[in-house]
């Protein structure tokens, strides 16, 4: 009897046992405090890090956007709570990406990761020697165009995750895509009106190729050498008038005062004559309108697509009303262009508002910058 009981007592404990494991497997794993990665400067930007995995949450995808998106980014086995909710979840780090704008271009290869682009939407806007390469060597693909990708080419490459941009978030391929299980998160670069708030963005990039070290790294050198330019053009004792844009059919398409384009003149020392406009974007003017307030402007910067003089004067002799016309103070950045036609600016200003802001100083301020070889912005023929 004695034989039994002890048979019973060890049977009940071993029971008892396998009851508390299994309330210990069910139980849920809860969220657990993570460390926040700084951002200064990009207003729509939030990582945490959580060890084996990070939490991004992107505000203002577009334009008067009415949500947020939060993207789990977790490392194979990571431990992640059962609480977490999100929109996307990736698995880190990134071996094959999709990015759908030329401006993402540059983080790949800052970061040394330009080996993980499969696919992009119209290959020709890329200037990149390094991209450009591997487009050539067909390790990159032809996926279309961003308002309308093509979606069979995506599923046959496969990638981890796309990188994608809206305007108004009614992109019916991103739907297709993550339909078929593959992830698309948005990049909302485009959207930050300050310059080294775009350039902050490579940290979206860090995270999702383990390479937040080197991207804090190259954040922190621009950042510093952006804020030394700066100082430099504050010790000019003049601010100079400047004028941008040009026209489009009958309107006049310039930077809104609060814009990306009207910061880099501001910071610059110059006075950006429609610096006090609302808006991020662009503004939508009468020719009229423009010549009252800027015929006589000291310089014109980023005159749209044009590279030359008689360019300008052959689409609109208004132009040449103009004191910065006439005066030859007309600089562009549209003349510096990669082998099949991609303007360089708009691939690599958003990484480099360092060399924009030189560019620019340069220009407004010669004497602050004797013998500086411009990057972007070239005088016009």
């Amino acid at each position: 009897m004695r034989y039994f009981s002890s048979i019973f007592l060890m049977f009940t404990l071993l029971l008892l046992a396998g009851c508390r494991s299994n309330e210990k497997e069910k139980s849920p794993i809860l969220s657990r405090a993570g460390e926040e990665v700084e951002v200064k400067y990009a207003s729509g930007l939030s990582i945490v890090d959580f060890g084996d995995y990070m939490i991004i949450t992107v505000e203002n995808p577009w334009p008067n956007a009415d949500r947020s998106f939060r993207y789990l980014l977790a490392e194979k086995g990571a431990n992640v709570p059962h609480d977490i909710k999100f929109d996307e979840r990736i698995t880190v780090p990134v071996e094959k990406m999709v990015v759908t704008s030329t401006t993402h271009i540059p983080s790949l290869e800052i970061l040394k990761a330009e080996e993980a682009l499969v696919g992009f939407p119209g290959l020709d806007y890329i200037s990149s020697e390094v991209t450009r390469n591997l487009i050539d060597e067909g390790k990159v693909k032809e996926v279309g165009r961003n308002e309308a990708l093509n979606t069979e080419n995506l599923l046959a490459l496969q990638p981890d995750v796309v990188v994608g941009f809206s305007i108004d978030g009614s992109n019916k391929s991103f739907n297709t895509l993550q339909k078929s299980g593959i992830p698309v998160v948005f990049n909302a670069d485009w959207t930050e009106s300050s310059p080294l708030g775009k350039v902050e963005w490579i940290k979206f990039f860090g995270a999702f190729f383990g390479k937040m070290k080197e991207a804090n790294t190259f954040f922190e050198e621009v950042e510093k050498s952006y804020l030394e330019a700066k100082e430099l053009a504050a010790q000019a004792t003049g601010s100079p008038t400047v004028i941008a844009g040009a026209m489009y059919k009958d309107q006049w398409y310039l930077p809104a005062g609060k814009s990306w384009q009207a910061q880099f003149i501001k910071d610059a020392n110059a006075e950006y004559l429609f610096e006090d406009t609302d808006g991020t974007g662009s503004l939508s003017l009468s020719f009229e309108a423009v010549l009252a307030e800027a015929t006589q402007a000291d310089f014109w910067v980023g005159p749209a697509q044009f590279t030359s003089y008689s360019e300008m004067a052959n689409a609109s002799p208004h132009y040449t009303q103009f004191k910065a016309y006439q005066e030859k103070n007309i600089h562009t950045f549209s003349s510096e262009k990669g082998e099949t036609g991609g303007i360089i600016f708009y691939e690599l200003a958003p990484m480099r508002p360092d060399l924009v802001l030189k560019d620019l100083i340069s220009i407004f301020h010669p004497q602050l910058l004797p013998q500086y070889e411009t990057t972007f912005y070239k005088p016009l023929e």
